[in-house]
């Protein structure tokens, strides 16, 4: 599948700031899975875009943006080709061996109520494959998405509470559980293609991915409930949303910010829905 990709973050400053420093994942890269046809990134002020790679092998650019800021616009375009492998990650870069991943963070430390959801999630498998879709069928079923009562900084217990979220926290409680059975999981942040029509979106999307003996990594999206699949594109990875965000930067000096992001996901190609 061909996808379309154009995602815009707007910070707007009622007291301008003097200077913004940024980091970007905001970048895919290619694996067996997905091709990068083509991909451009814009920023509304005059400054140099600093390519890298992170701890984990994420395309990443920096850049230092100078005042006075009333405005920061960061934008990014592209085509992705993308197929469908059964939820089966091959080709990625990988920079740690699986076990690295057994490593929890404050936002995806698993407390008694995610560790006994996880134990009863895990008897209805018997193989480390099983136990994880067990466990995503699980999460789906119990959480009702609901953009208004957690933030990026929510924690897996935090949401779990609430049995309510959005994908990063259904990720964040993937993770929790599935490292308390011993399986090694991680963050992914990208783009997701709706199968609604629906192009416009609110962000990006997140999901996760676990180790599976035999298969390697295999995506999970415990907010779809199903594992990833061509209508998927794949970004960043991390230990949690943090590793993985796609903005991440300091102001000096502004005040009163506010902050619009807008995601337009679509299949290359075909008319969209208005």
């Amino acid at each position: 599948m061909r996808i379309h990709i154009s995602h815009e973050t707007i910070y707007r400053y009622d007291t301008p700031a003097k200077s913004a420093i940024e980091l970007l994942r905001l970048t895919p890269r290619n694996h067996d899975g997905q091709y990068v046809v083509r991909w451009r990134i814009d920023v509304s002020e005059d400054c140099r875009l600093e390519p890298h790679e992170d701890a984990f092998g994420n395309l990443t650019h920096t850049f230092t943006a100078d005042g006075p800021l009333h405005e920061l616009r960061i934008g990014v375009e592209g085509v992705v080709d993308t197929q469908d492998t059964t939820g089966v990650v091959r080709g990625a870069l990988e920079r740690f061996p699986p076990r690295l991943f057994l490593r929890a963070t404050p936002l995806t430390e698993a407390d008694d109520a995610i560790i006994a959801f996880a134990e009863d999630a895990a008897l209805a498998g018997d193989s480390p494959l099983r136990k994880m879709h067990a466990l995503l069928t699980r999460i789906y079923e119990s959480f009702t998405f609901d953009p208004d009562p957690t933030h990026p900084a929510t924690s897996a217990h935090e949401a779990f509470a609430l049995k309510r979220g959005v994908c990063q926290d259904y990720a964040h409680v993937f993770l929790a559980a599935a490292r308390h059975l011993g399986i090694p999981a991680r963050y992914v942040g990208g783009y997701f293609l709706r199968a609604d029509g629906e192009v416009m979106q609110e962000a990006g999307h997140a999901w996760t991915e676990a180790f599976i003996p035999d298969l390697g990594w295999v995506a999970f999206d415990p907010a779809n409930g199903i594992s990833a699949t061509d209508a998927h594109v794949r970004v960043a990875v991390g230990l949690d949303y943090l590793g993985a965000a796609p903005i991440r930067g300091v102001r000096i000096g502004g005040g009163g910010e506010t902050l619009a992001v807008t995601v337009h996901v679509d299949q290359a190609g075909r008319q969209s829905q208005s």
